[in-house]
């Protein structure tokens, strides 16, 4: 009976002793392309978003500008610098498109098609915060020029304060991201 026991415990020994620090590869694996979706899923929202906010804002402030009969020359500069950045991040989103090709359908090659989504995240996020300034330099200075009261620019300008303060916020969230994905690569790759 001893001998059975000692027997029955080897082979639970040997059958489900595995080190502590071994990765799960299949979790890990998930873990990746859930980033990687996550990750997609958001810059499809945020370029479409921007591309559609900034053609059609900007036409429609080109528009107006051409009926109105008090033309606003920062009100054209505006609608141009919508115009421009709507055409580039489009162009900027079919090279992301088809620079994702370029991966290999493995969990490394998954782990560095994440990183270079979440790095593109970060950079488009970072543009679209700078972004913010000229559009609101140009508001103000049309509001100024245009013979407008000057509490409706300081409004403008203290709302545009708080929109580049909530984007700070959040292209730190896409910063911590991309860092979280990075430290993962090391890891693996000191199991390598």
């Amino acid at each position: 009976m001893t001998m059975e026991f000692e027997e029955l415990q080897k082979i639970w020994d040997s059958q489900y002793s595995k080190p502590m620090y071994a990765l799960d590869e299949k979790a890990l694996h998930n873990r990746i392309m859930s980033k990687q979706k996550s990750t997609h899923h958001i810059m499809n929202t945020s370029e479409l978003l921007t591309i559609l906010v900034n053609l059609g804002a900007g036409s429609l402030v080109l528009a107006i500008n051409l009926v109105d009969q008090n033309r606003n020359v920062f009100m054209y500069g505006m609608a141009a610098w919508m115009l421009c950045t709507g055409f580039y991040v489009w162009v900027s989103r079919l090279r992301r498109i088809k620079d994702a090709q370029q991966f290999d359908l493995s969990m490394r090659g998954d782990l560095r098609h994440a990183i270079s989504m979440a790095t593109y995240q970060v950079r488009f996020s970072q543009l679209m915060r700078w972004n913010i300034l000229p559009i609101g330099a140009f508001i103000l200075l049309a509001l100024v020029f245009g013979g407008k009261p000057i509490w409706l620019a300081v409004v403008i300008f203290v709302l545009f304060g708080l929109a580049y303060y909530a984007s700070r916020w959040e292209h730190g969230i896409y910063v911590s991201r991309r860092r979280e994905l990075e430290l993962l690569k090391g890891k693996l790759e000191e199991e390598k």
